[in-house]
């Protein structure tokens, strides 16, 4: 950290954080037409600081610092903003800023209508979830994280029982309980670390723990409430009610971004707090479980009977691929091996964001369409919805892997630094789960490619089919960019290292 705890552009992750949430404080007493147009207005400026700090971390070649209150840690805390926080605000803003143009057509409020009590709703949690996510990519303390954490939760549980109904309410309360627990557990696993070490803060932690057994028990207590908030098999019950009972904004959101802020804040605990602590047993079961989750969670997509529980399924597995990174940086963590095995998780991340966000947009303008999600009515959805179908198969390509979408790059990153370390075993994985997300995938197309009368030509496409188009779009053409440009998300990371 910089002696006096700042940096030039130091000041970017602090107004990253500092928009949306001021943002929802002004949307709140402006009722829903106002805060619509609060909301997208604020999205512009929101890509626009996270594209800065993007370019500030690149032509700086290490991390942005800013101290609160200019008080350095540890009586201060402080915001730190590397390659890995760059990346994953970029994909924030992108992903909100689309949702927000998206979700017009149904939480808007057009001049002269009412107001509706879920519009009045949505732009607040939306603006929060964006503030609550940015805060977690920056947040430098575990304290703050966990802050984060809970905002993170608050915001989005509402989206999922948005409309009221019972079996949302259910599914909202299962993901509060699961969210709940992850808490718990993250607080006793920070408590511990306070009193072994006297501080919370990433950077100070890193070096003052060592592997006695009160930080041991603090790991993976932390590491658990942690998966349960990122929802890896066997944890990952809540997620699929969750994100099939949210409106299609709403659930784009969850699946793209909210178990995302928990990833990323286990990566801060393993290789920054915990750098070198974990051995390479506890990266095998990590990546045992994304395994697990990979195989499991794509084989209920292929059986679901409905087009939202199949995506959500979809994501089950998606996630797993996350933790396939693990053991390849536990086991050489200073090799060219885990900066492949760290690009491609990162990769990851972003590309199954921008993906499954098109993909539940997709989804949502088809059940709109049709006017239902069911597989076995989905004969005619090529004539009826054909942007969203099309949509869909876009996003599908980048989950499958196919070249030269940005899922193919994450993968085949991930496969390379698997058959370099001699962990060939994560590659078949990676293969398998490639062909059985293939086969949920071309269900669907199959399905809505078959004849029937699912309904009139659909007419020309309107801005939200547009927008999931453009976010399908750009999962695939994430794959294109050449690789060196993914140098920065490597800013930062030796520093994590022991």
């Amino acid at each position: 950290m910089p002696p006096d705890g700042a940096t030039p552009w130091g000041f970017l992750p602090l107004l990253a954080v500092m928009l949306p949430v001021a943002g929802m404080v002004a949307a709140l007493p402006l009722g829903a037409r106002w805060a619509e147009r609060l909301a997208l207005a604020l999205m512009p400026v929101g890509l626009l600081l996270a594209l800065g700090t993007a370019v500030a971390v690149q032509a700086a070649g290490a991390p942005l610092w800013h101290a609160l209150g200019h008080w350095a840690p540890p009586l201060g805390l402080a915001l730190r903003a590397d390659g890995l926080s760059a990346a994953m605000l970029l994909a924030a803003a992108v992903v909100i800023g689309a949702t927000a143009v998206f979700a017009r057509a149904q939480f808007g409020t057009p001049a002269g209508a009412p107001e509706a009590r879920a519009a009045f709703a949505f732009w607040p949690l939306l603006l929060g979830i964006w503030g609550a996510t940015n805060l977690a990519l920056v947040a430098n303390d575990l304290f703050t994280a966990y802050v984060a954490l809970e905002l993170l939760t608050f915001a989005a549980m509402p989206l999922v029982a948005l409309d009221g109904r019972r079996e949302t309410l259910a599914a909202a309360l299962r993901y509060l309980m699961f969210a709940l627990l992850g808490s718990v557990l993250y607080l006793l696993g920070a408590a511990l670390l306070y009193g072994v070490a006297g501080t919370l803060d990433v950077v100070l932690l890193a070096g003052r723990v060592d592997g006695s057994l009160p930080v041991v028990v603090a790991a993976a207590l932390m590491t658990a409430g942690l998966l349960a908030k990122t929802a890896l098999l066997p944890l990952h019950l809540w997620l699929p009610p969750a994100h099939a009972g949210a409106p299609a904004a709403g659930s784009a959101v969850l699946s793209a971004l909210v178990v995302k802020g928990s990833f990323v804040l286990l990566l801060r605990l393993w290789y920054g707090v915990l750098a070198g602590i974990p051995g390479p047993a506890a990266g095998q079961l990590l990546a045992a479980l994304g395994a697990a989750a990979i195989l499991l969670g794509s084989v209920a997509a292929l059986a679901q009977p409905r087009l939202k529980l199949l995506v959500a399924y979809s994501t089950v597995a998606q996630i797993g691929y996350l933790f396939l990174m693990f053991p390849l940086m536990a086991a050489m963590p200073d090799t060219e091996t885990a900066a492949k095995a760290w690009t491609g998780g990162i990769l990851q991340a972003v590309s199954h964001a921008l993906a499954k966000a098109a993909m539940f947009l997709a989804v949502g303008l088809m059940a709109a369409r049709i006017g239902h999600d069911r597989l076995d009515g989905l004969a005619g959805a090529g004539r009826a919805a054909p942007v969203p179908l099309l949509t869909f198969g876009l996003a599908g390509l980048t989950l499958m892997g196919v070249p030269p979408s940005g899922g193919f790059a994450a993968k085949w990153l991930l496969l390379s630094a698997a058959i370099e370390g001699g962990q060939w075993w994560w590659a078949l994985v990676i293969l398998a789960g490639g062909l059985l997300t293939g086969g949920y995938v071309y269900r669907v197309l199959a399905a809505g490619l078959a004849g029937g009368g699912a309904g009139p030509p659909a007419p020309r496409a309107a801005a939200p089919e547009a927008i999931a188009l453009g976010l399908a779009i750009l999962s695939v053409l994430l794959g294109l960019v050449p690789l060196a440009a993914f140098g920065l998300v490597q800013v930062g990371r030796m520093d994590m290292l022991p």
